[in-house]
């Protein structure tokens, strides 16, 4: 069964720190662009930060630029998002997606719209509150 299974969300304080992790399944994830993707309550969807599958391209959101980082390790098939200095207004369920590398014309594009999207994961709780 291919999937995508998000750990790590939880509750911590303004300014601190947590890494989320995304496991792909069913899919060697060498060959997908992942993207992570964030929604709080009441808001759109955001495209948080992207990466291509040869590292050849990432994109930031704005408001994430400086204080989160991504990263694979292909070999455990195994997206991380790193946040620091988190902060209230990024209290959000966050969501790890898959898309086959070919099917994107830009990471950037595919960050901003989340289209097209292959997999999406069940998502994981961040609550940033003092």
């Amino acid at each position: 069964q291919l999937q995508l299974v998000e750990s790590g969300g939880g509750l911590v304080q303004p300014g601190g720190s947590l890494r989320l992790s995304c496991a792909a399944s069913g899919f060697t994830s060498d060959y997908y662009t992942i993207g992570w993707f964030r929604q709080a309550p009441g808001k759109e969807r955001e495209g948080v930060l992207c990466i291509s599958s040869r590292y050849a391209s990432t994109y930031y959101a704005d408001s994430v630029k400086g204080r989160f980082t991504i990263s694979r390790d292909n070999a455990k098939n195994t997206v991380y998002l790193q946040m620091n200095n988190l902060k209230p207004e990024d209290t959000a369920v966050y969501y790890c997606a898959a898309v086959t590398t070919k099917r994107i014309t830009t990471v950037q594009a595919m960050c901003v719209k989340g289209d097209p999207i292959d997999y999406w994961g069940q998502g994981t709780q961040v609550t940033v509150s003092s």
